[in-house]
């Protein structure tokens, strides 16, 4: 009896090991007593996991770091960061890993749940022979071959500590998502702290879970700042859409749903009640643009190479003061042919202190022409009245106008988004597309609304509408 229990747990043991989906399902009761349900994106986070890690056992160059955006109540965390530490510790008990989370006391719970895995009976029958445990904190968990799981959080201080794996779940407070404050801390700390702290950069893989929370979280920072293959994006919103990546995985979604049980209609319905629209985009559609609430429908907006410049054209400047940081300063050229078709001719975008701005401004319109108006966007206040009069003064021989906007971006930009949505305007193929089509792609949760601005302003002058005043309804 005592040879087949020794074969019986020998056999678990192997199965779990080569298997971080078979070690999730016989170590679930361990922390959860809910009876488990595994739809199917478990076992393919769980393959995914693995592929990942098996080169780092073999101590391989790591191929791609990985992103994993999926909604809330989806078994992310104690997949990745209770069950997944504790895995690598029965294939390499050498394996070191940090682990965080927006705040220390998530981190540590976390922490907490995967040291009782560690500590339970099942784990210790199965693999305490080979590893002992010499330090169970919860926030530092250390066995006797070097392996360590630390837990840190966003902003944290990790200063010493260096992992074979960097798992982050969550770096954003969903609560924070609007805060430029919050997001650029984030940012910053992934770049120049987190990123630091590998065991070797060429092995080292991060991991970064979380929900989308808006243009320019961790997510959106690291994919527009990597090089295409840089990173492995998995991308599995709540619903149906053409966000769902690798788009191989639409065919697992059953009636437009993720989860059909955990994520059914009447769950789905209730947290976009709760969170309202821009919230449940983020966190439950992994697109921080609310389906519908965009101004912009950008797929409407043709790029072509050849331009026409048409019967009036209008360069129009939303200028900041700011060098190096901060809002931009922004000109677009627009202009309206004779088919009443709009074009976007150029973008010119940068953070400039005042008398470099000045120049630039100055010299675009000797490159632009005579035919072209210079409009300049007048600040309220006497210091902005102040700052557009000293531009038309150095425009002196071009056709200046000042234009003194009211009320608020959004209801400005709305005439224009109207004719972005009816797919009447077009874009000149430029290296500038990408970050316009962006912004006007996220207005107006988008981080910068500069573009947008100098555009519906430009759209205004070229075709004499009044400047709205008052608020959205």
């Amino acid at each position: 009896m005592t040879r087949l229990l020794v074969n019986k747990n020998e056999l678990e043991a192997s199965l779990c090991r080569e298997s971080f989906f078979d070690f999730v399902k016989r170590f679930w009761n361990v922390i959860i007593p809910e009876t488990p349900y595994f739809n199917w994106h478990i076992e393919y986070l769980c393959s995914e996991l693995q592929i990942l890690a098996e080169r780092v056992f073999r101590r391989e160059p790591k191929q791609y770091d990985l992103i994993i955006n999926i909604s809330p109540g989806t078994t992310k965390s104690t997949i990745c960061s209770v069950m997944f530490p504790a895995w690598c510790w029965t294939r390499d008990a050498t394996i070191r890993l940090i682990c965080g989370s927006y705040a220390f006391p998530l981190s540590l719970y976390l922490g907490t749940q995967s040291r009782d895995v560690l500590l339970s009976d099942k784990f210790l029958s199965l693999y305490g022979a080979g590893m002992q445990l010499t330090e169970m904190q919860k926030g530092l968990q250390m066995n006797d071959k070097g392996g360590q799981r630390i837990a840190t959080s966003t902003g944290g201080s990790i200063t010493g500590m260096h992992g074979h794996f960097l798992v982050i779940d969550d770096p954003i407070n969903p609560k924070q998502a609007v805060s430029k404050v919050a997001l650029k801390s984030a940012n910053d700390w992934i770049d120049h702290t987190l990123m630091t702290r590998k065991v070797d950069k060429r092995i080292t893989p991060f991991i970064l879970i979380m929900q989308r929370l808006h243009q320019n979280d961790p997510t959106g920072h690291l994919l527009d700042n990597r090089r295409e293959g840089d990173i492995r994006h998995i991308c599995l919103p709540a619903e149906l859409t053409n966000n769902v990546k690798p788009r191989r995985l639409r065919h697992f979604y059953v009636d437009g749903l993720m989860d059909t049980v955990r994520l059914s209609r009447p769950i789905l319905e209730a947290s976009k009640r709760e969170l309202g629209e821009y919230g449940y985009a983020g966190q439950f559609m992994q697109s921080p643009i609310p389906a519908g609430g965009a101004m912009f429908r950008t797929d409407r907006i043709e790029v072509v190479a050849a331009t026409v410049r048409g019967k009036k054209s209008i360069r129009y400047w939303d200028k900041a003061g700011t060098a190096g940081g901060g809002a931009f300063t922004v000109g677009v050229l627009m202009s309206v042919d004779t088919q009443g078709c709009y074009w976007i001719l150029d973008v010119i975008r940068g953070q400039w202190e005042a008398s470099s701005r000045e120049n630039i401004i100055r010299q675009t319109a000797e490159i632009d022409g005579e035919d072209v108006i210079v409009a300049v966007e007048q600040e309220p206040g006497s210091g902005g009245k102040e700052s557009a009069q000293n531009t038309v003064k150095r425009l002196a021989g071009f056709r200046v106008r000042i234009d003194r906007p009211f009320g608020d971006k959004e209801l400005r930009a709305d005439p224009f988004a109207v004719q972005v949505n009816g797919g009447n305007v077009k874009l000149a193929k430029g290296v500038w597309n990408k970050e316009y089509l962006d912004e006007l792609q996220y207005f107006p949760f988008s981080t910068y609304k500069d573009q947008v601005d100098a555009s519906s302003g430009a759209f205004a002058m070229l075709t004499k509408l009044p400047r709205k005043v008052g608020a959205l309804r």
